[in-house]
This record gives structure tokens, sequence and C-alpha cells, in this order.
């Protein structure tokens, strides 16, 4: 069974932490993983930085862009992941931009991935029909999942058939807006949250966007079986003390 799916079925209000490879400094990336889990994370997203963020608030474009500035690349961050699996034992995806991957080479992206310990990933502007067409017997075939995002504006007919082509779980983003927005739960917003939750899908969902405090999180665990927070821990982190941050933060959600 694979570390996500085995995640899903033992745990419920799952917490994952998005962070910026290479941020605050370049050599950072695992030492955050491994304080994250030990401070009670239940899952990783690693972000690799892009020089076009598009879907990107103010806080994570300024982290690519410092972790770029700083030297990180794909080829730079399989690098720093060789041992990973000696340190961190929870579920970890990549996410990040189709164009980084598409110049790495998508079967060369997801061999790297496996030799890491890399569980899956999230690419948001990788188009669903491109995925199905050219890349999910490559993500398939070296056991990699492939994240897809739902919005509110999603249709039913779209939902069901990123249910059928996933085998993780569903990325909810609780709005269209760019990350770092404050998670506003609306009567919209609710009704969109139950909307997905009535559809009974096969996979686990996970909610995006806006989680920056324990009520957000509850708040979003009413609905999914866990959330996603990534700008309020990116902004968080302070490169002069890089665990004791990491640990600070995480005793507002596991304290």
């Amino acid at each position: 069974m694979s570390r996500i799916k085995e995640l899903f079925q033992t745990k419920k209000n799952i917490l994952s932490i998005y962070y910026t490879a290479g941020y605050p400094g370049l050599n950072d990336t695992v030492q955050i993983a491994e304080t994250l889990e030990q401070s009670g994370a239940d899952l990783l997203e690693i972000g690799f930085p892009y020089s076009d963020p598009v879907a990107d608030g103010p806080t994570i474009q300024a982290s690519s862009k410092q972790s770029l500035d700083q030297g990180m690349t794909l080829k730079l961050l399989f690098e720093q992941l060789k041992d990973l699996r000696k340190k961190v034992s929870i579920p970890v995806l990549l996410m990040g931009y189709v164009n980084p991957v598409l110049q790495f080479g998508v079967e060369n992206f997801c061999k790297a991935c496996v030799e890491v310990g890399v569980d899956g990933c999230i690419v948001p502007d990788l188009p669903m029909a491109e995925y199905e067409a050219l890349y999910q017997g490559i993500f398939e075939g070296n056991g990699l999942s492939n994240i897809f995002l739902v919005t509110p504006q999603t249709s039913t007919e779209r939902i069901h058939k990123i249910d059928g082509l996933s085998n993780g779980f569903i990325y909810l983003l609780s709005s269209s807006a760019t990350t770092g927005q404050n998670l506003q739960v609306s009567e919209g917003t609710e009704s969109y949250f139950s909307r997905i939750a009535d559809m009974k899908l096969k996979n686990p969902t996970m909610i995006g966007f806006g989680i920056d405090s324990k009520e957000t999180f509850d708040k979003a665990c009413e609905y999914a079986n866990g959330a996603i927070i990534g700008s309020a821990f990116v902004k968080a982190l302070d490169a002069n003390d890089l665990n004791g941050s990491v640990k600070t933060f995480m005793q507002k959600f596991k304290g």
C-alpha cells in the first residue's frame, strides 16, 4: 500500500504543509521536512520554484524568487532529496508548474521522484487531457500519484473525471484566487464543499488556499479529510531560527 493511501486510511484531520524548496536557505529543504514531521505534520508538499508562478500569491512568489536566485533547480532538488527517506517517513509530494518538469523530461522526473522516495506530484497547470493522453502511464508505471485540483467553478462532470483519474487525493481549492488569501467560509463556499462531500467520491479530499489558523484548519476538516497550509507557513519561517520557527508554527495546530 502506498504511503498516501495508508495515511488516509489511518488518520483524520490530516495536516499537510507546503513550503518552497531552497527557502529560506538553499540547503534547508530536508531539514525543514525532518522538523515538520517531528512537529506533527502528516503530509509534505515541497514546491519546486518557477520564474512565472501565476497562481501564487506574494509570499510564495517571493520565496520562489529567493530560492531561484540562490541557485535552486530540479536537478539540485533531487540531489538534496537523495537521503530523504533516511530522515522522513511521512508522504511527500512535489508541487510546481509544468514547464520545469517538461524541461527535465517527464519520464526522467518521475524516475527521479521514485529514486528519492517522493510519493506523488501536484502540477496545477498540467492539462487533464494531456496528462491522460501522454503521461498517465508514466506516472502510474512509477507508482506516483498525480494530484488534481478542483475549484468552486469545476463542473460535476469534470470532478467525476478527476476522481476516476486520481489515486491519491483530490485538492479542493477554497477559491479561485491566488494562494495566500484568507479562507472565507461564506454560504457559497459551504455549498461548494457540501456539494463535493455529497458526490461520495472514491478519493479523499484536502482543502487548500487560505488555511492560516487552527480555526480555519478545523473548519476545513469539517468538509474534507484534512487541509493544506502553505503561505502562512512560508511566511513564518525564520532563517535565523529555522527549527524553532517550524516548531512554533506547528504548535498552533498540534500543540
